[in-house]
C-alpha cells in the first residue's frame, strides 16, 4: 500500500509542513496521558479524541503507527512546575485510599470513557511507576554530562545549561527570570530550574517512594514522559502530543533533559490540542472542583458519539466553547447521519469490496473527504463533506453506504455497529408510524398529528428524518 502525503502543524517550527517519518512508513506517536487522581472531565477528553483522530489519519494514510500513552500515577504535583502537593496524594487524602487504589481506579473509568467515545487504546500503555528505574538511569545520565545537581537532598535540571530552553514556546527565559517571584523551594539555582527527583518532600505522607542513588524518593514530573517515551520509541522519535497547557512547561522541560542526556532532537512533530472552553471564554478545569464528565453527558441520555462528532466541529488546534446547545446541535446531526445508514443496511445496502468501485459523484466525495483530513486533519472540512454525502439522493445505496462507513475507518463514529433497533418496538406503534409516514405523503396533517398522538400515548416518540422516521422510547 502506497503512503499518502499528510501535512501537520508543527509547535515547534510553528507551521504546517509535509510530514516525513524518521523511519520510512513507520510513525512512533507518544501522548501525554491522564494523571489518574481524579475523573477525566470533557475537556480532557477532547485531547484524547484529537490524538485518536491522528493516528486513525496517520493509518488510513498508509503508516504502520506505535501509540505510545503513559498513565502518570506519581509525582505529578498541583502545578505543572514544582509548586503545591502530589495531586495522587491529595486524592488519597481526600478519599481516603492508598495512592495505589486511586490509580487503579480512575485508569480504569479513564479507559472506560475512552472506549465509550471510540478511543482506540494505545499500543502500549505504561504507568510511571513501573518505570522507576529508567528515570533513575536517565537522571544519572544528566548528572554525568553536568546538566544536573544535588541541592538539599533533591535533583534538578539546570536550565542555564541549555541554550534552546524555551524554544517550543518562544519563551524569553531573561524576561522569565527577571520577573520570577521567590521560589518556595530555595534549593534551586535558577527559578527556572526543574526538579528531576525527590528525597526532601515538601509534603508529609508520600505513600510512594524509591530507593535511588541520591536516597529514597520518588521522581519529578516531567522526567517521567522522557523515560517512557525513550524506552518505548527510542531516544528520537516522530510526534509527541498533548493539551495546550502542556507547552509552556512540561513539554518545554521534557525537550530540555530529553536532548541533553541523549544529543539528539527528542520529537520531530510537537501537536497540542486546545482548551474546551465554558461561556464564560474559561477553560474546563477541575481546579474549580465543577467539571462535566462523560457520565453526566450519559446521566442526561446523550449519545457519547454526538461529543466525539461536536469535537470534530473545530480545529484541534483551536479553542471549542462548549454549550448544551451545541451538543445538541452535534446530536441532531448524529442522528440525521445514523437514521440514513440504518435505512441504507435495511434496505440491503452492502459495502463495495473496492473503493474503486465507487461511482465518480462518491470518488470526488471521498477525495475532497481525504484532502481535508491529509491538511492537518482539518474535520470541520471533512464532516462537511460527510453530510455531503449522506444528503447527496443520487448516490447509489452501496456506494453511499461505502463512503460513509470509509469515512468512520477515521472518524470512528462507530457506524458499523449501528442496526435496526425497531424489531423491539411493538407491532402497534409501528402500523401507527408507518400509517402517519403514509399520511405526510399524503398531506393528510391532521390524520399525522393523530397518529403521533396515539404513538405518544403508548409510550413512544416517533421523529422524523432524512429516512423517513425513526421511533424512539419515552
Amino acid at each position: 500500500m502506497s503512503i499518502r502525503t499528510v501535512s501537520l502543524y508543527n509547535t515547534l517550527s510553528k507551521k504546517s509542513s509535509p510530514f516525513e517519518p524518521i523511519e520510512p512508513g513507520k510513525v512512533g506517536l507518544y501522548c501525554c496521558g491522564p494523571t489518574v487522581y481524579n475523573y477525566q472531565h470533557i475537556g480532557n477528553l477532547r485531547t484524547y479524541i484529537f490524538e485518536d483522530l491522528l493516528a486513525r489519519t496517520l493509518r488510513y494514510a498508509g503508516y504502520k503507527v506505535k501509540h505510545v500513552m503513559n498513565i502518570t500515577d506519581v509525582g505529578h504535583l498541583v502545578s505543572d512546575a514544582d509548586d503545591g502537593d502530589d495531586k495522587m496524594l491529595l486524592a488519597a487524602k481526600r478519599e481516603g485510599k492508598k495512592s495505589e487504589e486511586i490509580a487503579d481506579y480512575y485508569t480504569e473509568i479513564f479507559f472506560e470513557h475512552c472506549e465509550t467515545l471510540n478511543i482506540l487504546r494505545p499500543d502500549v500503555v505504561c504507568k510511571a511507576t513501573e518505570h522507576i528505574s529508567q528515570m533513575i538511569a536517565l537522571i544519572e545520565k544528566l548528572e554525568q554530562k553536568g546538566f544536573a545537581y544535588q541541592a538539599g537532598g533533591n535533583v534538578y535540571f539546570d536550565v542555564a545549561k541549555f541554550n534552546r530552553y524555551g524554544e517550543l514556546a518562544n519563551l524569553d527565559t531573561s524576561q522569565l527570570q527577571a520577573g520570577a517571584r521567590v521560589e518556595a523551594d530555595q534549593n534551586k539555582h535558577n527559578p527556572l530550574d526543574f526538579a528531576l527527583w525527590f528525597t526532601k518532600s515538601k509534603f508529609d505522607g508520600q505513600e510512594l517512594q524509591w530507593d535511588s542513588p541520591w536516597g529514597r524518593g520518588y521522581p519529578g514530573w516531567h522526567i517521567e514522559c522522557s523515560a517512557m517515551a525513550i524506552a518505548y520509541l527510542g531516544e528520537s522519535f516522530d510526534i509527541h502530543c498533548g493539551g495546550i497547557d502542556h507547552i509552556p512547561v512540561h513539554h518545554t522541560n521534557e525537550i530540555a533533559q530529553s536532548e541533553c542526556a541523549t544529543d539528539k532532537q527528542f520529537a520531530k512533530v510537537w501537536m497540542h490540542g486546545g482548551f474546551l472552553v465554558t461561556a464564560k471564554q474559561e477553560k474546563m478545569s477541575k481546579s474549580t472542583g465543577e467539571f462535566l464528565t462523560l457520565d453526566r453527558l450519559i446521566e442526561r441520555k446523550i449519545d457519547p458519539m454526538s461529543y466525539r462528532l461536536f469535537c470534530m466541529s473545530s480545529s484541534y488546534r483551536q479553542e471549542l466553547s462548549w454549550s448544551w446547545d451545541a451538543l445538541a446541535g452535534a446530536e441532531k446531526a448524529l442522528n440525521n447521519i445514523k437514521s440514513s445508514v440504518i435505512a441504507l443496511k435495511s434496505q440491503g445496502a452492502t459495502k463495495l469490496a473496492d473503493n474503486t468501485q465507487l461511482s465518480a459523484e462518491a470518488r470526488e466525495l471521498l477525495t475532497k473527504f481525504e484532502t481535508a483530513i491529509f491538511d492537518d486533519l482539518s474535520f470541520p472540512r471533512a464532516i462537511a463533506e460527510l453530510h455531503a454525502a449522506n444528503n447527496n439522493k443520487a448516490i447509489p445505496p452501496n456506494d453511499k453506504l461505502t463512503l460513509l462507513l470509509t469515512f468512520d475507518l477515521v472518524l470512528g463514529l462507530g457506524m458499523n455497529q449501528w442496526q435496526d433497533v425497531q424489531e423491539d418496538i411493538p407491532a402497534e406503534v409501528t402500523a401507527h408510524a408507518e400509517a402517519r409516514l403514509e399520511a405526510r405523503k399524503n398531506k393528510n396533517f391532521a390524520e399525522a398529528d393523530r397518529l403521533r398522538d396515539e404513538i405518544l400515548a403508548l409510550g413512544y416518540q416517533v421523529k422524523d428524518n432524512a429516512s423517513g422516521y425513526e421511533i424512539i422510547k419515552g
